[in-house]
């Protein structure tokens, strides 16, 4: 069964970083692209950054200079590295790779 996992959210101060994991298990290919997006509570979801073939980034504009989206060293995994986050970043935060569901998230939250 095809499962992805995204892992590493929490509760920082404003300022703080944190690095988002997503790792895909189950998949035999490798995939080459991958969405990160997140949803703020009460609100839709919306697509924060992406990469495509390990290289390609896109960044909403929100986030540019501010998160990095990469690819891990094993096979089908990624990460979302966040600095200098803000209040408006809290939401939950969904890796989506191309031909997978949709994962559970991983919460966010940046306190004041």
């Amino acid at each position: 069964q095809v499962r992805v996992l995204e892992s590493g959210g929490g509760l920082v101060q404003a300022g703080a970083s944190l690095r988002l994991s997503c790792a895909v298990s189950g998949f035999s290919s490798r995939i080459y692209y991958v969405d990160w997006y997140r949803q703020p509570p009460g609100k839709e979801r919306e697509l924060v950054a992406s990469i495509i073939n390990g290289d390609r980034t896109h960044y909403e504009d929100s986030v540019k200079d501010r998160f990095t989206i990469s690819t891990g060293s094993a096979k089908n995994t990624w990460y979302l590295q966040m600095n200098s986050l803000k209040p408006e970043d809290t939401a939950i935060y969904y890796c989506k790779p191309t031909r997978v569901n949709w994962g559970q998230g991983t919460q966010v939250t940046v306190a004041s």
